[in-house]
């Protein structure tokens, strides 16, 4: 962020100039019709920016753990895996999944349809995900989830930094948990329409049930990515299905929102992001947060297997896997409104990680049915915090864009090698009780919230030395210039200074 405030002012002002001076719409901006005109914005990219997301991260996350389901179906015997075979299926995805996020960030702040690109992606992954049915041995399903992990890197980091170029700080959390809340009900009714297509669809045309759910998830995926490809905006300048006003509009808020224009200089470079986001100290210190948080909600990629240790049949396995999701997803979605309210970032966060730690312990201290059903729930809602972090991160690394699109990059990518880690923690030969399992996720949130403390005290003290610039600006010349310009506007002296009050960052 800039360091003068007088500075930091006349480039707002510069900034919003250049967005406004390429139109001649400048009734949108009268106070009296701005709201109304802003209003009709927001909801027109709520009704078809945000349920087409949704749809593709249902997706997205049923494709890469569905071989989780169909495990519970034969795949394993079929393919002749043995335990640690099957980890590295579980585990290679994120191989190419987490690195593959940076470059894929990179590209999509710098290709002008994000809209294609991401659709593309999202086909290629369902593609792959179909072939997945037709392996034959490990081989065979170790290339495809490797082939799956590639196009799947562009669609969650990418999906949040698209949010970032289109909603305000105070409306991006709320919006980030509707887009995660597509995950969470993929894993309740994930379980669901597993259950359904393992229950009924084994022998069919002499094919597999857990060969049938591979087919139908990816040709649903093919579909929806294609679909995608109109539904989806791209950038504030070039959107297609919005007028002009509402284009320049949408740019003008997000300049008005961090002080300054959401737009990259013409210097600028690909790799410029990279090297801005490498050298900001916040940026290391939330990749090792995500990364010891996910380690901590690794759980997820076994949940089925988890509920398996109730003692019930597959198909009430499934079934039960449901109802602790839709808590997650209900808790989700009022957690992130209220943040977005309160502009809270660390406690609606964190505060999730020590609920599934108090999970954990329950689990730790009891086999019986009823405690380790509750324990579950609990565990559950840790994506409450998870669903804040990259919108944490894109507040405190507002711009440019550049430097936010390497940052949720890299921050997701590395972050996800907790669940490649995680992925060998959840051993058969731990069950039924997985004690191990769960001291190792439970100290990878203790580090969790550790980490994420450090960065509120980064950030208070960040908005502390903004505080005394600008109070600088109270006394000397600099207070007489400011009080002629109130003068001349007709507004009181502590009114000019709220207008010149600068960025600060959510914490």
């Amino acid at each position: 962020m800039s360091s003068s405030p007088e500075k930091k002012r006349d480039s707002y002002d510069e900034d919003v100039g250049a967005v406004l001076s390429e139109s001649s719409d400048y009734e949108v901006l009268r106070p009296e019709v701005r709201q109304a005109a802003e209003n009709q914005l927001v909801r027109k990219l709520d009704f078809r920016l945000l349920p087409t997301i949704v749809a593709i991260f249902l997706m997205n996350y049923i494709d890469r753990v569905a071989v989780t389901a169909a495990r519970l179906k034969g795949l394993e015997a079929d393919l002749g895996l043995t335990d640690l075979q099957y980890d590295t299926v579980v585990a290679i995805l994120y191989a190419s999944y987490c690195p593959a996020q940076i470059p894929s960030n990179m590209i999509l702040n710098y290709v002008t349809r994000p809209s294609f690109y991401i659709g593309t992606c999202v086909v290629i992954w369902g593609l792959t995900s179909a072939l997945t049915g037709v392996t034959k041995n490990f081989a065979g399903i170790l290339v495809c989830r490797v082939f799956i992990g590639l196009p799947e890197a562009a669609f969650y980091p990418g999906a949040i930094y698209l949010l970032s170029r289109w909603y305000t700080r105070r409306e991006l959390a709320f919006r980030s948990a509707i887009l995660y809340a597509g995950l969470l009900v993929s894993n309740a009714f994930g379980s669901l329409w597993a259950a359904g297509i393992l229950g009924n669809m084994d022998g069919k045309m002499g094919i597999a049930a857990w060969r049938w759910l591979f087919y139908i998830e990816g040709a649903i995926t093919i579909i929806i990515g294609l679909m995608s490809m109109w539904l989806l905006p791209d950038y504030p300048n070039n959107t297609r299905w919005l007028t002009s006003v509402q284009r320049h509009l949408a740019q003008v808020r997000l300049a008005e929102d961090a002080g300054e224009a959401d737009q990259d200089s013409q210097e600028a470079s690909i790799f410029g992001g990279l090297l801005m986001a490498i050298k900001d100290p916040k940026v290391p210190i939330f990749m090792l947060m995500c990364c010891s948080q996910l380690l901590g909600l690794s759980f997820v990629n076994f949940f089925p297997t988890l509920t398996a240790t109730l003692g019930y049949s597959t198909t009430v396995t499934l079934l039960m896997a449901a109802p602790p999701w839709i808590l997650a997803t209900i808790s989700t979605l009022i957690n992130a409104w209220h943040a977005d309210r309160t502009g809270e970032r660390f406690f609606h966060q964190t505060a999730w990680w020590w609920v599934v730690m108090v999970g954990y312990i329950i689990s730790l201290s009891t086999m019986a049915t009823p405690g380790r059903y509750f324990s579950l729930f609990l565990m559950t809602t840790g994506y409450c915090g998870f669903t804040l972090t990259l919108v944490w991160v894109a507040n405190a690394i507002p711009r440019p864009p550049a430097k936010r699109s390497a940052a949720i990059g890299l921050v997701n990518g590395f972050g996800n090698l907790g669940n490649l880690m995680g992925s060998y923690i959840w051993k058969s030969d731990w069950s039924p009780k997985y004690q191990q399992s769960m001291i190792i996720a439970l100290c990878g949130l203790a580090f969790a919230s550790f980490l994420s403390f450090v960065i509120r005290y980064i950030l208070i003290r960040e908005n502390k030395r903004m505080d005394q610039q600008e109070m600088d600006l109270m006394h000397g010349p600099e207070r007489e210039r400011i009080e002629e310009a109130a003068k001349l506007e007709g507004i009181t002296f502590e009114e000019a200074i709220r207008r010149r009050k600068g960025f600060r960052y959510l914490y």
